[in-house]
C-alpha cells in the first residue's frame, strides 16, 4: 500500500505541505491517442477468496468502460474460488479466463505473465479481495493515463473494508438473484468469536485513519509537487501494459521475480527511475478487505522491507536530492543556450513534467521525484531511530515534547482533511495513537532484518 504504514509529521509530510501551496505544472498535456479506444485486460489474482471473488467481479460487471478480457488466475486456492468465480461469470455472461495453479507462487508472475501473453493497451490488476466502488474507475484510470505518454500507472483512492461495507455490496440486487439462483453458494464470512471481531474493527479503524492521512494529504501534495506518487496502490491500479512488459524485460534476467517483498513498490520505483509517472486520482475509490490486527507487523515488514529493498536496488533515483546542481544547470542551458533552446522548441511531445525517458538520466541528473522516497527513507530510519535513542538515554523531556507535538501536528492535519467527519477522524486520531507509533518502532525490527540481508547473511531473495 505505501512507503510508512504509519502516519506522522514528517520530511516528506512538510514536502507535501510546499506542494499543496505551490500547485501544480500548469504545462498543458498534449495525448496522442484516445483513451476511449484504449483496450482494457482485468487481471484478477487470487488465493482463497470464495468469499469476496463475487464481490470483485460484480465491480467490473458494473464498470462504465468494460474490460476486454477478465482473467482470473487462481494461486493454488484450497477453497471454491474458481467455482463461485465462474458460477458468477455465467450467471451475468462476463467473459472470464480462468488460470489455475496447483501450487501457490505470488503475484507477481500473474502480472508477468498477462503482460506478455495478452496484447491489450492497459493491463487493470484488481486483487480478489478488493472491489471498485466507483463505477467509473476503470475509465478515469485510462482517461489519466492517456493524458501523457510519461504516466505508467493510476490508481483511485483505497478504503479499508469494514463488515457493514461487505454486507451493503452482498445485499445489491445483482449479487441478491445470484445467491438466489446458487443456494449452495455463502459470501458470508465467519463472523468468529469476539477477538476476532474487535481484531477486524481495530483494523478497519486504523487503516481509514492511516489510508486517509497518506492519500488525502501526503499523496495529494506528491501530485502536486511532482506529479507522481513512489508507488500506486496495487490491488486496484490501471499499467500501461507496455511499460509493465519492458520493466520484466528488462529485470526478470537479472533478479528473476525476486522483486522485493511487495510487487507493486517495486514496480513504481523502477517506473520511476525510468523516467514515467505513478498517479493517484482522488475522485474515485475502492475498497480492500485487510488482515486482521494481529497480523499488522508481518504487513508493516512487508511493506517496509519493499521500500528499504527498493532504495537499496534504485540508488540512482534515491540519490537524486544530491543531484540538484546538475538539473539547474540541465535547465538554465534549455532556457539559455541556442542549441538547446532549438532542441526544446523541437519537442513534439509537451506534457506536464516531462523529462527525458531512461536509467542513464536518473543516473547523471536523478529525478525531482526522486526526493520523495529520499525523504521517506530518511524519516523510516531517523525518526524511530531518534525516538529509540532518546528512550535509552532516558531524554524524557525532549522525548514527550517531540510526541505531544508530532501527535498535535499529526492528529490536527488529519482532522482537517477528514471533511463531513472531522470530530470522530479527531477523536480516532487521538485514540489509534498507541497503535500508531508501536507500528513505528516495529519498522526498528524491519531496519535490522534489512541490514543483516545487506552485510551479513547476503541474501537477495526478497519475494512476495
Amino acid at each position: 500500500m505505501a512507503t510508512t504504514p504509519y502516519f506522522v509529521l514528517s520530511p516528506s509530510a512538510v514536502l507535501s505541505i510546499i506542494g499543496l501551496l505551490r500547485g501544480p505544472d500548469k504545462t498543458d498535456p498534449n495525448p496522442a491517442e484516445d483513451w476511449r479506444d484504449a483496450v482494457v485486460d482485468a487481471v484478477i489474482p487470487a488465493l482463497n477468496e470464495q468469499a469476496n471473488v463475487v464481490l470483485a467481479l460484480e465491480s467490473l460487471r458494473r464498470q462504465t468502460k468494460q474490460p476486454r478480457n477478465i482473467i482470473l488466475v487462481d494461486d493454488g486456492s484450497s477453497d471454491r474460488t474458481i467455482e463461485y468465480a465462474r458460477a458468477f461469470a455465467e450467471h451475468h455472461a462476463m467473459p472470464l479466463t480462468v488460470i489455475q495453479r496447483h501450487h501457490p507462487i505470488g503475484k507477481t508472475p500473474t502480472i508477468k505473465r498477462q503482460s506478455r501473453e495478452y496484447d491489450a493497451d492497459v493491463e487493470f490488476i484488481l486483487d480478489a479481495d478488493t472491489y471498485l466502488d466507483s463505477d467509473n474507475y476503470i475509465a478515469r484510470a485510462v482517461e489519466e493515463l492517456y493524458k501523457g505518454v510519461g504516466i505508467a500507472s493510476a490508481c483511485g483512492v483505497i478504503l479499508p473494508t469494514r463488515e457493514k461495507d461487505r454486507r451493503r455490496r452482498i445485499e445489491e440486487p445483482a449479487i441478491r438473484a445470484f445467491l438466489e439462483a446458487h443456494e449452495d453458494l455463502d459470501l458470508y464470512q465467519p463472523q468468529g468469536g469476539w477477538w476476532h471481531r474487535l481484531n477486524r474493527n481495530l483494523t478497519a479503524l486504523y487503516r481509514q485513519q492511516l489510508y486517509t492521512f497518506l492519500q488525502r494529504f501526503v499523496y495529494v501534495g506528491q501530485m502536486e509537487f511532482f506529479g507522481s506518487i513512489t508507488n500506486p496502490v496495487g490491488c486496484a491500479v490501471a499499467y500501461r501494459r507496455k511499460y509493465i512488459k519492458d520493466l520484466f524485460d528488462k529485470y526478470e534476467p537479472v533478479l528473476g521475480d525476486d522483486l522485493t517483498n511487495s510487487e507493486d513498490i517495486f514496480i513504481g520505483f523502477a517506473l520511476m527511475n525510468e523516467g514515467y509517472r505513478n498517479i493517484q486520482l482522488q475522485d474515485v475509490k475502492a475498497h480492500s478487505l485487510e488482515p486482521e490486527m494481529r497480523n499488522l507487523p508481518r504487513q508493516i515488514y512487508m511493506w517496509s522491507s519493499s521500500f528499504l529493498q527498493s532504495c537499496y536496488y534504485f540508488d540512482g533515483l534515491l540519490g537524486s536530492p544530491f543531484k540538484l546542481l546538475r538539473r539547474m544547470r540541465h535547465r538554465y542551458r534549455e532556457k539559455h543556450d541556442p542549441d538547446m533552446k532549438e532542441l526544446v522548441a523541437r519537442r513534439q511531445i509537451r506534457e506536464a513534467y516531462r523529462q527525458p525517458f531512461g536509467v542513464a538520466h536518473t543516473e547523471r541528473e536523478g529525478r525531482p521525484a526522486g526526493w520523495i522516497p529520499f525523504l521517506a527513507a530518511f524519516e523510516k530510519i531517523g525518526f524511530p531511530t531518534a525516538l529509540l535513542i532518546m528512550l535509552l538515554l532516558q531524554l524524557w523531556e525532549p522525548l514527550i515534547v517531540t510526541l505531544i507535538a508530532e501527535l498535535a501536528i499529526a492528529v490536527g492535519i488529519l482532522t482537517a482533511i477528514s471533511k463531513g467527519r472531522r470530530v470522530k477522524a479527531f477523536i480516532q486520531g487521538i485514540l489509534l495513537t498507541p497503535i500508531r507509533y508501536a507500528s513505528l518502532l516495529y519498522d526498528l525490527v524491519t531496519i535490522g532484518r534489512f541490514a543483516t540481508d545487506l552485510w551479513i547473511t547476503g541474501n537477495r531473495k526478497w519475494r512476495k
